[in-house]
């Protein structure tokens, strides 16, 4: 309650105003105090500047995603950050579809867990290419298959190993996939009134657009909350020398798979005779036993080889590397 004037001050302060020695307008450029409402049911835990950080930690990630998933979905993939809020657990669960791949990971050494939710049409979509198919989303969620839930969980522990590399300029840490749920019902891991950080990527796997969540809890990342500013993040990121980024880059490259053959000879044999083949019988190629053979990476004539065996294995013995200009 404001302080109450005497009379006599009230009288003061109309003969200042009516002989102008006290001006309205200067009375009027002292406002009282604004009062912010605060709700103590959604604390304001993650600042503006908490969020941009994760915003450049995860554009590093998408990029990753997006390097690394055209490998096993032989697919051209876009990964881009579509927003960061913060909300309760309690929201965010609520907005879920069911059903929903929700991939429950150890986010260690920081305590807690972080879920990362992957919609269900681009879990179909990812499905469908890895069984050979052109890519295309179901016209009708269902629930998973067990084959289906096995690829699904193959493709969460690639994306979320991909993880320590964007986070490396904030801590180390070793995320672990603990389990994949398609209920939310069951994916209660924390308080439903905790606060959380939602980054939302999205995806698009050619013509098939869907969005990637992840769920990040305020008591997981507690520890390291001094570290989630741009001034740390860029700090760590300068630390790094050309030669550290070569190294990473040779790293993952050397994970990518490639196909590797040789050709022990070529012939050509009638339809009818192609037909007609049995066990034991002899097709004559136009090479020798002791000649080298052509061995191919991809597409690519790179090495030459002779024939051999290791064990009971076949197998061929690089001699020689054939150069670019060969």
């Amino acid at each position: 309650m404001g302080e109450v004037l005497s009379q006599s001050e009230i009288d003061s302060l109309l003969n200042a105003l009516s002989t102008g020695e006290l001006d309205m307008d200067d009375v009027k450029e002292n406002p009282e105090k604004q009062v912010k409402d605060y709700d103590f049911r959604r604390p304001a835990k993650f600042s503006k500047e908490h969020l941009r950080t994760l915003e450049i930690i995860f554009e590093h990630y998408g990029r990753l995603v997006s390097t690394t998933l055209p490998v096993y979905l032989r697919k051209a993939v876009q990964v881009t950050v579509a927003s960061s809020e913060t909300v309760t657990f309690s929201e965010f669960t609520n907005a879920l579809a069911n059903p929903v791949a929700l991939g429950i990971v150890n986010f260690q050494p920081l305590g807690g867990t972080v879920i990362v939710e992957l919609a269900a049409t681009l879990a179909f979509t990812i499905i469908d290419r890895m069984l050979g198919g052109s890519g295309e989303p179901l016209a009708k969620n269902r629930e998973f298959s067990e084959i289906e839930m096995s690829i699904v969980e193959k493709i969460m522990v690639i994306c979320i190993q991909l993880l320590r590399e964007p986070w490396k300029n904030v801590a180390d840490i070793n995320p672990l996939l603990e389990r994949i749920e398609t209920n939310p019902q069951f994916a209660q891991v924390i308080s439903p009134t905790d606060m959380i950080a939602i980054i939302t990527l999205n995806l698009k796997i050619g013509d098939v657009e869907g969005f990637m969540n992840i769920c990040l809890p305020f008591f997981t990342l507690e520890s390291i909350m001094d570290r989630l500013n741009t001034k740390f993040w860029y700090a760590n990121m300068q630390k790094g020398s050309d030669e550290k980024y070569d190294e990473q880059l040779e790293t993952m490259i050397r994970r990518v798979d490639v196909p590797v053959k040789a050709i022990l000879g070529r012939t050509r044999v009638a339809a009818g005779d192609f037909m007609n083949l049995q066990p034991g019988d002899v097709i004559r190629l136009d090479t020798k036993v002791d000649s080298e053979l052509d061995v191919f990476v991809g597409n690519i004539r790179k090495f030459k080889a002779l024939p051999g065996s290791d064990d009971e294995h076949f197998a061929v013995r690089v001699t020689s590397i054939i150069r670019e200009e060969e």
